[in-house]
């Protein structure tokens, strides 16, 4: 490979790495902020924790429209128009004076955001080998995972020093870099296709012929809900560390950015491992430790052993095995779909939004009762591991089915 050719390789992983990380960058910079902005709109922490909630339904919906645009108008054209709405709902949040106000900005601002997360998906279908899809969604781990460990310090001393309206300040500027490199670095993966329809009836049996293959639906739904344990842990976090443990915000950007190292070391060793190993017996592996990690903190916490450092230990290693279960399960759910991935890259992402969601707003529902966090990515990765066995059990069945009736098709044939 010449030099041009890397540094191209290496720019185009850049732009699709940003553009993934728009949505967890939007989530975990403001965080730390969460007490500045309950204290700055007059209301609870647990409200603001709606405002995340209400991100997550966004990213969650927003993916359904953004898949079918961009098998009708190309990658780039619903891109832009993602970013620009994702850049508009930014001002918005800036200027937001309730609660309530900044929680349906919030939402616009999932709705524009998501787009690039599906446009990452989808080009690395396009541009990629099938069998180099998993190591290439590693590599945009190493993008995505270096946004917990910059945006929650990076929000923590901005709200210190600014306050918490300057978070979002930055994250209009995050957006127009991105939208720079999409403009100038990004090559066009897909043309347009006029004969794809966008009507609502054929659009609802393109999904639903997606979400009918086996491969598809068990690579996941088994990757969504282990990211959920993730996503319950993104919006328990502050609740945990900074109101029960007395961390400061500047602490807590420090402690979310050292778990966060767990995520991106797993998602390289991931790339070694795949030269010796099949995804699907990383996958296997992983969610094993998961849930047993997931059980002793569950544990712990519940009967009030944990202290901040093994807390924070546990949840370390939680993540290192999510950062081996996502890229695996990413390429072999966008696997069977080279024709149609940005339907399939969207229903993906929508599933992991919309499950994560339901953790998260479960995560806040509970919290005026519980300190909810551990017992919610324990089930996660626990009903994960369940969706996996029943799931691969379903493939291999239907895979010696489908043997057979070929093998009586070739009998025929000869007679």
């Amino acid at each position: 490979m010449s030099n041009k050719t890397r540094s191209k390789h290496f720019y185009l992983i850049l732009i699709l790495g940003l553009l993934s990380a728009i949505g967890p960058f939007s989530i975990d910079m403001y965080l730390p902020a969460f007490p500045d902005i309950a204290k700055g709109l007059d209301t609870t922490i647990a409200k603001v924790m709606l405002s995340l909630s209400s991100f997550f339904i966004g990213i969650s919906a927003g993916q359904l429209i953004y898949g079918p645009m961009m098998e009708r108008y190309g990658r780039k054209k619903p891109l832009y128009a993602g970013l620009t709405i994702y850049l508009l709902a930014s001002v918005g949040c800036v200027m937001a004076s309730s609660v309530d106000a900044l929680i349906i900005f919030r939402l616009l601002q999932a709705l524009g955001g998501c787009a690039g997360m599906v446009a990452a998906r989808a080009m690395v279908r396009d541009l990629f080998e099938v069998k180099e899809n998993a190591k290439v969604f590693s590599l945009l781990m190493l993008v995505v995972a270096v946004s917990p460990i910059i945006a929650p310090t990076l929000g923590g001393y901005v709200t210190a020093i600014f306050g918490w309206r300057y978070v979002f300040v930055m994250l209009i500027i995050v957006a127009l870099i991105i939208l720079a490199g999409v403009y100038f670095l990004l090559p066009e993966s897909r043309m347009p296709n006029p004969a794809f329809s966008l009507r609502p009836i054929p659009i609802f049996r393109n999904f639903i012929d997606i979400i009918r293959h086996s491969q598809f639906y068990t690579y996941a739904l088994t990757g969504a809900i282990s990211a959920a344990g993730l996503y319950a842990y993104i919006s328990g976090s502050p609740h945990v560390f900074i109101e029960i443990f007395k961390v400061s915000e500047q602490q807590y950007g420090w402690i979310f950015a050292l778990i966060a190292m767990g995520l991106i070391g797993a998602s390289q060793i991931n790339t070694v491992l795949l030269k010796n190993y099949a995804s699907e017996q990383i996958i296997k592996i992983a969610l094993r430790t998961q849930v047993i990690i997931g059980i002793i903190l569950a544990g712990i916490t519940y009967l009030g052993w944990g202290d901040l450092f093994v807390t924070i230990f546990l949840i370390f290693l939680f993540l290192c095995c999510q950062g081996f279960i996502f890229p695996n399960s990413s390429a072999l759910s966008l696997a069977p779909f080279g024709h149609n991935a940005g339907s399939a890259s969207a229903l993906l992402g929508a599933i992991q939004m919309f499950i994560g969601a339901g953790a998260s707003a479960l995560v806040s529902f509970l919290q005026n009762y519980f300190s909810p966090m551990a017992a919610v990515m324990a089930f996660c990765t626990m009903s994960a591991l369940s969706v996996f066995t029943l799931g691969r059990k379903i493939i291999v069945q239907r895979a010696t089915a489908e043997a057979v009736e070929e093998e009586d098709v070739e009998m025929i044939s000869t007679l």
